[in-house]
């Protein structure tokens, strides 16, 4: 399993635990902001979205910060997950790319309130050059070594087309930006020591749309198989009983679903 260090170096973090540290940052955000001041690992992992026993696996290897019957503190819980994973203080972002998607990300509220700061918008088409967004100037993408280094920029945000990502993410590296969010259609490739999250809503929505199929398909199952509950079966069905009439054993009765009987008498038995 992958591990990432904490800033405790005698720790490590499985890498499936640090993906899950900012939504319970979220969810502690939350109920603070309702004025809860403690909660339970069960509350919180409610408001996470996972089960109980994960989430104290996971705080596990951050401390020992809940008190057995009365929780967790939710103010210290967050400061010490948000001190974990380094957003205690601001990161200087740059974004290239600033077409739809790079517009979107430049208003996106979030970024500063979850500790990074949007110090630069770049793009290569001269037309949006020296337009503003979101209060911040959009720049040539040539500046960017200049920018990195006055900046001390570590974090770069790729919003441009599949086709320009890899020369993007080339340039990062080379001016020192050691970790990469790349929303373009397209993997990078980079060299060791340098960290790269995909986000690509497309593939989101195929594995939306696959998940849809399987629940159709699931439907049309059983209304399938309802048509065989509850008396219900679809054509018709043939009983062979023996009726005695007589001393003899003669009959044939063809049951159908809706529960009309016929009989035929057949000597000798049933047919």
């Amino acid at each position: 399993m992958s591990t990432r260090s904490s800033t405790d170096a005698h720790r490590v973090i499985p890498e499936a635990t640090v993906a899950r540290l900012p939504v319970y940052l979220r969810a502690l955000t939350a109920l603070a902001d309702s004025g809860i001041r403690t909660c339970s690992s069960e509350d919180l992992a409610s408001a996470a979205g996972v089960n109980s026993a994960k989430l104290r696996k996971d705080l596990s290897y951050l401390g020992s910060y809940g008190t057995r019957g009365v929780g967790y503190d939710v103010d210290y819980l967050r400061y010490q997950i948000a001190r974990e994973i380094g957003v205690t203080q601001d990161w200087p972002v740059v974004i290239v790319g600033i077409g739809n998607l790079g517009h979107a990300l430049a208003n996106y509220s979030g970024f500063r309130s979850r500790g990074f700061r949007v110090v630069a918008l770049l793009d290569a088409d001269p037309k949006l050059i020296g337009r503003t967004v979101a209060g911040v100037a959009v720049r040539a993408f040539d500046e960017l070594e200049a920018i990195v280094r006055e900046q001390d920029v570590a974090i770069g945000v790729i919003a441009t087309p599949a086709h320009a990502a890899q020369a993007v993410a080339d340039r990062m590296v080379e001016f020192g930006i050691t970790s990469i969010l790349n929303f373009a259609p397209a993997v990078v490739a980079v060299p060791d020591g340098v960290d790269v999250r995909k986000v690509d809503l497309s593939i989101e929505l195929q594995i939306l749309a696959y998940h849809e199929q399987r629940k159709a398909h699931s439907v049309l199952a059983a209304g399938a198989l309802d048509g065989k509950v509850d008396g219900k079966v679809d054509g018709e069905v043939d009983v062979k009983v023996d009726v005695k009439v007589d001393g003899k054993a003669d009959g044939k009765v063809d049951v159908t679903v809706d529960g009309k009987l016929s009989g035929t008498a057949v000597e000798g038995g049933a047919q």
